[in-house]
């Protein structure tokens, strides 16, 4: 089939599109700008958007997501027998996108019954993942999530301007934001400080320097994020401990209330890691911290690259959003300072104004 015609040919029929992305957490938020552009084009799609169990609460709700299948991965055999009735429940899909470069994604495109089945080139999939498609997005160098994703829009022959998430939040998660900054005297900085990938971390010690600094020298307040996992607490309480100042804690808050509160901060501070993209997403001024990947490829997309922190691109060297490769002992090189910086290269983005 040809590029370009498929979304021609179809537009206004109401046609199914299955989108295959499971995880993690950042890569389903980078991907909602490609479902807008797809809904934008033809409010007559029904998209439904298989998903691990985690990252599926960023789709409920969403305006441009019709249905969520849930293809819990982790249960190995049993996920697969499970994925499968809820695919086959439903009504064949006519185009299959597969966002994902790894063998998990296979069983959930296959499923999906459609037609016609999307996917990146053999060169930028793992796994023998290609096989599962029978189309393919042009063969070129890797880019940043978001775009490489909106190369399937592309592909189709779909316009994509500028990018638009939609994270939605309910008349009662607003409310319960509202109920929050009420009691938050002053701007709120939110900080993320582990990743599901320890070498991504940053250094516990110098988190305490950081929220110091932001509490007594710029008058901030600050929150601890994150999940309830034993590496993540123990550095959030590392953080705690050896800091004078006392930060707010909301580790282990589900991911829809963390989410409205990032919206509500006045700036958030996190390494490489899904709640990053999140604030991009809201538009919230963040400081990220990138050294085991680049932020060129993961960093928060097109928008507050003078306030990342770069220790992956070598001195000298042209920023490569198609390096991939992580690096080791690159984080440590972020030093206090560095941040501290960028809170006050933040200043204009930020304009001293309470979140909610």
């Amino acid at each position: 089939m040809k590029p370009g015609t498929w979304m021609e040919r179809e537009r206004g029929k109401g046609r199914r599109v299955c989108i295959v992305l499971l995880t993690g957490l950042g890569d389903v938020v980078n991907g909602l700008p490609l479902v807008n552009a797809l809904k934008d084009y033809d409010p007559t799609l029904h998209i439904t958007w298989v998903v691990e169990p985690m990252a599926s609460v960023m789709l409920r709700p969403h305006p441009s997501v019709d249905d969520v299948v849930i293809y819990r991965r982790r249960q190995g055999a049993r996920g697969v027998r499970e994925l499968a009735g809820e695919m086959w429940r439903r009504p064949r899909f006519d185009l299959t996108l597969n966002l994902n470069v790894y063998g998990k994604s296979v069983w959930p495109t296959v499923f999906s019954r459609a037609p016609h089945r999307l996917g990146f080139d053999r060169g930028r999939s793992f796994d023998y993942v290609w096989l599962a498609a029978n189309d393919y997005i042009p063969p070129r160098p890797r880019a940043h999530t978001v775009d490489m994703f909106l190369e399937f829009a592309t592909h189709l022959g779909v316009p994509a301007g500028a990018p638009e998430w939609r994270i939605t939040f309910t008349d009662e998660e607003m409310r319960e934001r509202r109920a929050f900054f009420a009691g938050v005297d002053r701007p709120l900085v939110g900080i993320i400080p582990a990743t599901a990938i320890h070498r991504k971390d940053w250094m516990p010690d110098r988190w305490a320097q950081v929220v110091d600094a932001l509490e007594h020298d710029f008058g901030y307040r600050t929150v601890l994020m994150g999940g309830m996992g034993e590496r993540e607490v123990r550095m959030a309480r590392e953080i705690s401990d050896g800091a004078s100042a006392t930060p707010l804690w909301a580790m282990g808050d589900p991911i829809r209330r963390m989410s409205w509160m990032i919206g509500g901060c006045a700036l958030v501070i996190a390494p490489d890691t899904g709640p990053l993209h999140i604030a991009r997403a809201l538009d919230v001024p963040v400081i990220g911290l990138y050294g085991h990947t680049s932020p060129w490829r993961a960093g928060p997309y097109r928008k507050y690259q003078d306030l990342f922190v770069d220790r992956y691109t070598d001195p000298g060297d042209p920023p490569d959003p198609s390096a991939f490769a992580p690096k080791q002992g690159r984080m440590e090189q972020i030093t206090v300072h560095d941040v501290l910086e960028r809170v006050q290269r933040a200043a204009p983005y930020v304009a001293g104004g309470l979140g909610g």
